[in-house]
């Protein structure tokens, strides 16, 4: 099915119900109208990280359910599949393998060695430095093979994900075999996770590293050249990166619009959104929440440092339940640049301030993505966070469907509902229809979206401040 232009749901398969059966009555009977597409979290068989250290992407969980549930909900819905191009699972049959027959396994050179991948007597200290990571060490774990001998590899994440290296045949290989089942199965867009981290190069950040990340893509476009199938790489760090992908003509994620819309809102100040908006093309996908945290880094240089340092601050005095330990080493946060809360815990738990940032989401260009936890306006689960001990399980609340009956009730939820099906159903959000952004003072964003084509034209007058606003679609005012 090709992208359409309407809101994408991203959902774990056993979120909103226990499995993907459940999932797809919870979207024909409680969510009708508001999703056009699915971004269906990992559902292969995994060992960690909630679904993204697969193990085996030939197979789905059985307790989520089988391909036939996953092809099902691909006949209503356009769906995006994860494929974590920087790692695979130990527990792979490939790592596995390797572990056990070492240089004679037909999978020794899938994985990036670290001993080998340094020149005699380094990584220096200013070596490991230079690396772009997410942690406080260096990023590699050591092995012991099954005859008893020792070897580092590259491991950038947790320890259950293990780099691969991707310059070689049968990491090639294994990547377009996999890539073209998926599609088989109903993929209309592949998310390439931790794409930036995929390319590793002596004396760089081996982040994002050029010219070899473009030949990564091309080789991944070649791929699946002839599958129909899109990919969207995930890039969380300065607007330039993903902006420069969006050059060559591909999808990107907007992970700046979560930091500057709370600025936005915590200030009541328009300058900054608008500001973002005019930049960003319409050929993205937009967010305000994930399940991962909020991204601090996306935000640089569209905030200054004193906005960014103000908006950090804010966030954990007007958020309900966002503590600073909750996205520390206390709490096994991977990523030291995001902040772990629901979106509508950093609005303060306010159905007006929250509904308004989604007003905005709607208006932005590109095709608005929505967290399950976010399209219930779900609050921060302090009970899984302290029973896991894990930072983003603050935002990964498990819903029964009953209790999804019970929170489509809520006012704020209800006109979150009529607002996505508005926004599925109005032609003047075509991508390739006009946009006019004005601030007419300090506190308010002018936002015209038209579609010349079908003579269709949505404004959005809002008022960060006082939380006023007002939709108006070919002159007639719509309400919500």
């Amino acid at each position: 099915m090709p992208i359409k232009n309407k809101v994408m749901l991203i959902t774990y398969p056993d979120s909103l119900g226990k499995n993907m059966q459940e999932l797809s009555e919870v979207l024909e009977n409680d969510l009708k109208g508001a999703v056009g597409g699915i971004h269906l979290l990992p559902f292969f068989p995994s060992t960690g990280d909630r679904g993204f250290a697969p193990t085996d992407y030939t197979t789905v969980d059985p307790k989520f359910g089988n391909w036939s549930d996953v092809e099902k909900l691909g006949e209503k819905y356009y769906l995006m599949f994860d494929f974590m191009i920087n790692h695979i699972s130990r527990h792979s049959k490939y790592y596995e393998d390797f572990q056990k027959n070492k240089d004679k396994s037909p999978y020794a050179d899938m994985f990036l060695s670290w001993d080998k991948f340094w020149p005699k007597g380094r990584p220096t200290k200013e070596d490991v430095d230079l690396i772009y990571k997410r942690k406080d060490r260096a990023p590699y774990q050591e092995i012991t093979f099954a005859d008893g001998t020792k070897e580092k590899l590259w491991n950038t994440f947790g320890p259950e994900q293990i780099d691969l290296d991707v310059r070689k045949k049968v990491t090639q290989k294994f990547i377009k075999d996999t890539l073209v089942s998926l599609i088989k199965h109903g993929a209309d867009i592949i998310r390439l996770d931790a794409f930036a981290y995929a390319v590793k190069k002596l004396d760089t950040n081996d982040f994002f590293v050029e010219p070899e990340i473009w030949d990564l893509l091309k080789q991944v476009q070649d791929d699946i050249a002839d599958e129909g199938a899109t990919i969207l790489p995930e890039i969380h760090e300065h607007y330039s990166m993903p902006f420069k992908i969006s050059k060559h003509g591909y999808f990107i994620y907007d992970f700046a619009l979560p930091m500057v819309t709370l600025y936005s809102l915590y200030s009541g100040k328009s300058n900054r959104l608008a500001a973002w908006l005019k930049k960003c093309p319409m050929k993205q996908f937009t967010t305000l929440d994930t399940h991962d945290g909020i991204g601090v880094v996306d935000a640089r240089d569209i905030l200054s440092p004193e906005e960014i340092d103000y908006t950090s601050q804010e966030l954990y005095k007007v958020g309900a339940n966002v503590k600073k330990k909750y996205s520390s080493a206390e709490y096994h946060n991977l990523d030291i640049y995001q902040i772990n809360t629901t979106f509508y815990s950093a609005l303060g738990d306010d159905d007006k301030r929250y509904f308004m940032a989604r007003l905005l989401q709607v208006f932005a260009p590109g095709i608005p993505q929505v967290y399950y936890v976010g399209m219930l306006a779900g609050k921060n689960d302090i009970k899984l966070l302290e029973k896991t001990k894990e930072g983003r399980n603050i935002n990964r609340h498990y819903y029964s469907k009953a209790e999804v009956e019970q929170e489509i009730q809520r006012p704020v939820v209800a006109s979150l509902l009529k607002l996505f099906t508005f926004r599925n159903n109005e032609p003047a959000f075509d991508l390739n229809g006009s946009i006019d952004i004005s601030t007419p003072n300090e506190n308010e964003i002018h936002i015209v979206r038209i579609n010349k084509e079908q003579n269709h034209k949505a404004e959005l007058t809002a008022n960060l401040k006082d939380l006023t606003y007002r939709v108006l679609v070919n002159g007639k005012q719509i309400n919500f």
